[in-house]
């Protein structure tokens, strides 16, 4: 049987299938896992090789899970662009380009064996390769031109005294809801950005998108009906005062490649609405989407309000924290970076910080959720729930969040049978391109392809180094890539036992790895939490059996050690209106649509001596005044 040219599977363990280059071209392992494990792949490259997952659709299966092709999906191309004084400029012959690439253009192949004409009867005659297409061009910057945005914003701010900065709260609502109503109309554009640049599959990126505009009007409502900005005078023995939230000044606002809309516009929108000037540094990898944003922006604010630059972040972020004149820094990314980025400015005890760093988040599961003979049912009940989440929170996106699960620690005497449901759940999910659905439409790819290919050397080298140190990888095919060498669509792998002496152990992943630890004694647990380098969240699984005491005593332990536990589900952000922190080298500075009010802002108090005729004179100045829209009442 021949595989239709033109259809590309979501690939689902469906059955075998045979590709004659399967084990050269479309399935590359690492070259530590032979023999690592029994699950692990073992092929040789000139041979016909069968694997359990598909990169073809199988057009004879009657499986629920095949796939719908999708394959009439056209790769998007986003023009380069340059926001200059408030405006779009299009016309940038003078700005090298780079170009932008995504996953993945679908190619399909006849194969060959050993250079001879005829192919083994027994393997198909044609191989499906997955490789990086041109989506787009991103302008590359001078230092000169980045000088040139800094100075921009310099005199958009005018040392606090800027247009955007003395308008009303009010004033900067509307232009803030102008924007989000302008934004709408680019959509479906930047949906299918996200899908092509950083393999997010249909479903997240319109959430992304959705949920960003959501945490926005959000944070204006907060703004708008928070006693904390409705400015009313309080009497202090005989002073009365109140007290305003003001900016702070130039805002750089640096967000990630995985939620490049989502975690960039927790930060950004906030510090718009407190009056701030923002200079944005479009990421390398996932900038494409911010440029669709651009004629929102020049439709809806005030020239030099924000600003953009692009390019390489060591030629161009340097000199602008060299001069001295960023008052803030958002940044989303890794501590090493942060660190060198804050080292550059002369003034680092005058640099408002808001940090959002790397984590390395534990899923605990405690020996009371394993079943116990009087209470099976209710425990095997609560064990289900709690792998399905550990699937969840460890793959979700390819586990590229940095709220995802990174450690699993399961009891020593259950990890075995633990793996083995695991991995079950693992090998079910999806595989495939961030269009491509289930057959009956009902499910998108859950894994997809990873952004880049120094991503892939990583989870690889992370793979590697555990195989040498005595783990094993547990599902079929795991860390394996399908669709080439020139494609980033990589099998999840689960390593286990995973132990101290192994990067993994340590170092985040962030990618499709699920490394689980087995542990003997919850000291083990608890030195692991207490002695790590990050303290972003843990999960605790448990049921209500003998151990419940063990799980309260582990809530006291963590309580200041990270900033979120989790009880019985997987970590994550959401809901916006809750606090998102961390301790240590994962963050600085707490994330909600109230607190990055308070991140982005410092409160200015406004009082007098009430005797004489301080009341009278007082009342005659407010009238004046531009508080944040609202009526300012005179006790």
């Amino acid at each position: 049987m021949k595989f239709p040219k033109t259809t590309l599977a979501v690939f689902l363990i469906i059955g075998s299938v045979c590709c004659t280059t399967l084990a050269s071209a479309s399935t590359t392992t690492s070259s530590s896992t032979k023999g690592s494990s029994s699950s692990a792949i073992d092929v040789e490259p000139s041979s016909c090789t069968r694997t359990s997952r598909s990169l073809i659709h199988d057009d004879d299966s009657n499986s629920s899970s095949s796939s719908s092709s999708n394959s009439d999906v056209e790769p998007p191309f986003v023009d380069a662009k340059l926001f200059k004084d408030g405006q779009v400029v299009t016309d940038i012959d003078d700005t090298p380009l780079a170009d932008v690439y995504g996953c993945c253009e679908i190619r399909t192949t006849a194969a060959t064996t050993n250079g001879e004409d005829d192919v083994d009867a027994s393997c198909d005659e044609e191989t499906t390769s997955l490789s990086p297409v041109v989506i787009g061009s991103m302008p590359q910057f001078s230092r000169d031109q980045t000088m040139q945005v800094l100075e921009s914003a310099k005199q958009a701010w005018k040392g606090g005294m800027g247009v955007w900065t003395q308008m009303s709260l009010k004033q900067r609502i509307h232009h803030v809801q102008q924007f989000l109503k302008e934004l709408q109309n680019s959509r479906t554009e930047i949906i299918n950005v996200l899908m092509w640049e950083i393999g997010k599959n249909y479903k997240d990126a319109a959430q992304e998108f959705d949920r960003t505009i959501e945490f926005a009007h959000n944070v204006i409502r907060v703004i708008s009906s928070s006693e904390e900005y409705d400015a009313s005078w309080q009497t202090i023995g005989t002073t009365k005062a109140f007290v305003r939230r003001a900016a702070i000044g130039i805002i750089m606002c640096l967000g990630p490649y995985n939620y490049p809309l989502n975690e960039t516009y927790a930060t950004l929108i906030p510090a718009l609405l407190m009056g701030n000037v923002v200079i944005m540094k479009i990421p390398t990898v996932g900038g494409l989407a911010h440029l669709l944003t651009m004629d929102a922006f020049a439709k809806t604010l005030p020239k030099g309000t924000i600003q953009f630059v692009s390019g390489g972040g060591r030629a161009t972020m340097p000199p602008l924290m060299a001069d001295g004149s960023i008052d803030g820094l958002a940044f989303i990314g890794g501590s090493a970076a942060a660190d060198n980025l804050i080292k550059q400015h002369p003034h680092p005890h005058r640099l408002k910080l808001f940090l959002q760093l790397e984590a390395k988040n534990m899923g605990i599961f405690l020996k009371d959720l394993f079943v116990q003979e009087d209470k099976k049912e209710q425990t095997t009940t609560t064990l289900e729930s709690a792998l399905d989440e550990a699937v969840l929170g460890s793959l979700s996106y390819n586990g590229q969040r940095c709220t995802a699960l990174k450690m699993l620690f399961v009891p020593k005497e259950n990890a075995k049978d633990f793996t083995t449901k695991l991995v079950k759940r693992v090998e079910s999910l999806p595989i495939g391109l961030p269009w491509q659905t289930t057959k009956d439409g009902s499910t998108y790819s859950q894994i997809t392809p990873l952004p880049n290919h120094k991503r892939v050397s990583y989870m690889k080298s992370l793979i590697d180094d555990a195989l040498s140190k005595g783990a094993s990888i547990m599902n079929q095919n795991g860390g394996s890539i399908i669709g080439g060498s020139a494609s980033t669509l990589m099998v999840p792998a689960v390593l286990y036992p995973v132990t101290s002496t192994m990067k993994v152990y340590h170092e985040e992943q962030f990618g499709p790895v699920i490394p689980i630890v087995p542990y003997d004694t919850m000291d083990e647990i608890v030195k692991y939490g207490r002695d790590s380098e990050y303290g972003q969240q843990c999960s605790i699984f448990t049921s209500d059996g003998n151990n419940a005491n063990v799980a309260a005593s582990l809530v006291d332990q963590f309580s200041s050690v990270f900033g979120k536990i989790n009880i019985n589900s997987q970590c994550g952000r959401s809901p916006d209106t809750l606090p998102f922190s961390g301790r240590r080298s994962s963050a600085m500075g707490v994330m909600s649509v109230s607190d990055a009010l308070r991140e982005f802002s410092v409160p200015t108090v406004v009082a007098y001596k009430d005797k004489g005729t301080n009341g009278d004179i007082v009342q005659n100045i407010q009238k004046n005044f531009k508080l944040y829209g609202t009526s300012l009442r005179v006790l």
